[in-house]
């Protein structure tokens, strides 16, 4: 069936989608039966069907049933059911994916407009727009992108089942891309059955907990199935257009704008397993695998280019360049090509055991020369390249050669840039100490604001180190000075790229930034008499308050002459990170959001009046209630002069998984960071400049939902024991996932908590408070107060205004996965009766007031009516999804009650694990 046919209905255009998820339903139905007996099968199917009754009317009859027939389900089969239902909805949502890239290839195939967010869309635009090769040549040069991956102290996925599932995938993708013969499609079916077999037989579960190594060896696994692949891959496809746009001009080498950014084995912030050797050992495994990876590919390369100098001309530099190959043999003679990739795959071979690697593959034949640094080793490739291109064989230096010449300048020897980051507390008693000891009596801690500014700059203006050998400091403060040494020892060995930016959590002055510059000034990071600074100090402002204070903040380090000139040092480029996350749980959606969104707009005033280039740093997280939603729109909803080229986002948790562990998706998640990057720098919108009358609005609105958020969160007796009760934050504890504690203290208080947490157990209670909460209210206040007329003012900011446009359409789509009916359920753990029915009735007569007012505002008549592509992919999985709550529920009800049988915990565990898969963004 040709699915880009526009005469086909969407429900037409989704037939293979709905074969997929039927196929594969049959296939796990039947490895069900054939491993655990029809009665297993029968007691599944009787729990979707019931539960699916419950979604439609929730009339009581089919929510007693549903609460009957789960405390009759045994504990030999307690499992099983749990099993079942996750991998029903994880292999709906691989049909899903699939069937997303089956039509974007449709698209393509039907000569079809360039789709929004890709790189041919955002040229199309800037043609559209009067924007000139020179304009787009010098957004390349200065560009700078980076998707900063980060360990999830929530993450679930096993890495053997997340094989299964990718393999599953590549089978799906061969029946649509391939005409296969019925043999070859029933060989494929069987293959199908063979992976849904090893998925069932695998254990979901970690038996230990993840260590930080066992993080960053997750996190690599994604380079090995998309990032090396794929990055050169996306920049050769780019550099093709941009040559087709310039009317064949020549072969474009655009700079390397868009490369990788890891926060594991760096992020001590609330880890204690973070250390100075976790750092090496991260930087140690990074540089593993890009080496294994440029040693296969210069071997594959080697293979390939077996081009006779008898038939063909080479360069004088690549003659030179086989002549200096230590590898001899009389069958290559005339192979200089194959002679000089053997000789850098000595060189490589060499490197790498210069940094203590143990490379895989086959040894070479003699020993060679290790590279002084990557750009040698690039500089090699160069040549070979250059002589293809001017002896006649331009189609032999693209492809692999091409993709390897990119790789190197992306990836380098270290893979991924690693950011360290950690508290501003831990800075602040370690300076305190060194201090101390260095100067009896300086008292910092005692001293205010500015008396501790004026100590710190007296410090930085000399170049004489505070520490010294002599001095034994506390355990706390000895880790901190090692983890700034490792640092300078790791650039030293890989390059300045392995390590260039240090963060500041939870800033709140001028203070703690300078406390930073000491401390790298310890191990010659920063060097006053230069005024030379080697890392981007960052602040990262993370709470209502900071953010308020963000601009205040800058605007004062900025005046310091000693720390303008230190950024001077770093291209007039001075980098905030913003905090999504914990501004959410500090004040609720709405405000969260318009607070970065004030911020920003404050910030770029104050880089503009100092002359510096502001780089924001967005931590969000995958669900909205963290910042999360689609890329895209998000960095086209930022303020006028937010972006200028440069930005840095973390991508986290399972978001990871569901984003780059199938290639081809994974190209098109990075491309869309590049094409809304180049479209919110270079094209003018409308509301890079929203009416004054607007951002009124947003200030009461905000208002409004503050209060609202913060009555019911921090200011309700009771509610910090509803939020452990009805949800699964206790058990969250008992789940082998991330590596860092789920609480910054020994406390059950929500101030303490992270804000993951936070967030992963109110989407698995099916409630997603922290992605809606008090907008609802805030639109009631607002209406009450200007008129119920006042609505279609509402509606104009919708339609003209991104920024908000982008906050309704973020909540709608956790509104969509958020379960009233269901959060009931889960209310009726709380044991105190008066305290449940307090809260429970406020959450969803909120709820109410919320869906009322998006769909007045959008004009919606229900949720995701304008997109789609989201309401279809909810629709399929709710089936199995809502099972998995209502299990969960009756297991939590036995765990708390004292059944301590463990096939009990192991199953409100898997139930965290298949809830959590089968929402993908929910923490």
């Amino acid at each position: 069936m040709n699915t880009h046919d526009p005469a086909l209905s969407e429900q037409d255009k989704d037939t293979p989608l709905r074969e997929d998820i039927r196929m594969l339903g049959r296939i796990l139905g039947n490895t069900v039966r054939a491993q655990e007996g029809d009665a297993v099968f029968d007691l599944i199917e009787r729990i979707r069907q019931t539960s699916i009754r419950f979604h439609r009317d929730d009339d009581g009859g089919a929510r007693r049933e549903l609460e009957d027939m789960l405390k009759e389900v045994a504990h030999e089969n307690t499992l099983n059911v749990v099993r079942a239902f996750s991998y029903f909805s994880q292999l709906s949502n691989i049909a899903e994916d699939e069937h997303h890239i089956r039509r974007s290839r449709a698209h393509l195939r039907g000569g079809s407009v360039p789709r929004e967010g890709s790189m041919a869309h955002a040229l199309q635009l800037a043609d559209a727009a009067g924007i000139s090769d020179a304009q787009l040549q010098a957004f390349f040069a200065s560009a700078m992108i980076r998707p900063v991956l980060t360990a999830h102290p929530t993450e679930v996925q096993r890495k053997s089942v997340l094989n299964c599932q990718m393999r599953i995938a590549q089978l799906l993708d061969e029946r649509d891309r391939i005409q296969l013969t019925p043999e070859e499609e029933q060989e494929n079916e069987e293959a199908l059955r063979r992976e849904v077999l090893l998925m069932w037989e695998t254990r979901m579960l970690r038996l230990t907990k993840l260590s930080v190594v066992d993080e960053i060896a997750n996190a690599l696994s994604f380079y090995d199935y998309t990032f090396l692949g794929e990055l050169p891959r996306l920049y050769a496809r780019l550099e093709d257009q941009l040559s087709r746009r310039g009317e064949g001009s020549g072969h474009l080498d655009l700079p390397s704008f868009l490369r990788m950014g890891s926060w594991i084995g760096g992020d001590r912030d609330g880890n204690p397993f973070v250390t100075a050797d976790i750092l090496r050992r991260a930087l140690q495994l990074q540089s593993q695998v890009i080496f294994n990876f440029y040693i296969d590919e210069v071997l594959r390369l080697s293979n390939r280019l077996s081009l006779s100098s008898e038939l063909v001309k080479v360069s004088p530099e690549l003659l030179a360049l086989a002549g200096q190959s230590p590898y001899r043999s009389a069958h290559t003679e005339d192979e200089p090509y194959r002679r000089a990739l053997r000789g850098i795959h000595a060189r490589l071979w060499a490197t790498a055991e210069r940094f203590g690697l143990h490379p895989t593959g086959r040894l070479p034949a003699a020993s060679g020369e290790p590279y002084p640094d990557a750009a040698s080793l690039r500089a090699d490739i160069d040549l070979i390249h250059d002589s293809l291109l001017t002896h006649c064989s331009p189609a032999l230096a693209h492809g692999k050669l091409r993709d390897l010449q990119r790789a190197i300048s992306v990836f380098g020897f270290h893979l991924a840039t690693i950011d360290v980051r950690q508290n501003s507390d831990v800075h602040e008693r370690t300076v305190a100490e060194l201090l101390e000891a260095a100067h009896p009596g300086t008292g910092y801690l005692a001293r205010d604001e500015e008396g501790r500014i004026a100590v710190l700059l007296a410090e930085l203006a000399t170049p004489r180190p505070l520490s010294s050998p002599a001095v034994q400091y506390s355990d706390e403060t000895a880790g901190e000075l090692a983890i700034f040494q490792a640092i300078a020892e790791a650039r030293r060995l890989y390059g300045a790229d392995c390590v260039q930016n240090a963060i500041i959590s939870k800033t709140d002055g001028v203070s703690d930034m300078l406390e930073l510059a000491v401390l790298l000034k310890e191990v010659g990071l920063l060097r006053p008499h230069e005024a030379r600074l080697d890392l981007n100090i960052i602040p990262l402002f993370e709470t209502i308050g900071d953010l308020q204070n963000a601009a205040g903040i800058m605007d004062r380090i900025l005046s310091i002459p000693l720390f303008r000139q230190l950024v001077a040092s770093r291209e007039d480029a001075q980098e905030c990170m913003l905090g999504y996350s914990d501004s959410n749980k500090d004040g609720g959606f709405l405000t969260s959001g318009w607070e970065l969104y004030k911020a920003e707009i404050q910030l770029v005033e104050v880089f503009r009046r100092h002359g510096v280039r502001l780089r924001l740093f967005h931590g969000r997280g995958g669900s909205v209630g963290r910042g999360g939603g689609p890329s895209y729109q998000a960095i086209l909803a930022q303020p006028g002069g937010a972006v200028q080229g440069q930005i840095r986002l973390t991508e986290q948790g399972e978001v990871i998984a569901s984003k780059y562990s199938n290639p081809e998706v994974g190209r098109r998640n990075l491309e869309v960071l590049a094409a809304a990057t180049l479209e919110a720098t270079l094209l003018a919108h409308p509301e890079a400049a929203p009416r004054a009358d607007y951002l009124a609005t947003m200030d009461e609105l905000s208002d409004n939902a503050f209060r609202a958020y913060r009555g019911l969160v921090y200011e309700t007796e009771g509610f910090e024991q509803y939020f452990w009760e009805s949800t699964v934050i206790s058990e969250i504890a008992n789940l082998n996932i991330g590596s860092r504690p789920a609480s910054r203290k020994k406390s059950t208080s929500i101030e303490a908590l992270r804000a993951i947490p936070w967030v992963f157990s109110w989407a698995q209670a099916r409630v997603m408070l922290p992605g809606w909460f008090g907008f609802g209210s805030a639109v009631k206040a607002w209406l009450e107060r200007h008129g119920e007329g006042a609505i279609a003012h509402l509606q104009a900011m919708h339609r003209e205004w991104s920024f908000f446009a982008t906050q309704l359409a973020n909540m709608d789509m956790v509104l969509a996965k958020s379960d009233m009916a269901i959060a009931s359920r889960y209310a009726s753990l709380v044991q105190d009766e008066a305290l449940r029915n307090a809260i429970f009735p406020r959450i969803k007569a909120e709820w109410e007031l919320t869906m009322a007012a998006l769909l007045a505002i959008t004009g919606q008549k229900e949720l995701t009516e304008g997109n789609p592509l989201l309401a279809r992919s909810i629709r399929n999985r709710l089936p199995y999804l809502n099972p998995l709550n209502h299990v969960q529920v009756e297991l939590l009800k036995r765990y708390r009650d004292g059944d301590r049988d463990d096939r009990v915990r192991r199953g409100v565990l898997l139930s965290i694990n298949g809830v959590a898969a089968g929402l993908r963004n929910s923490g």
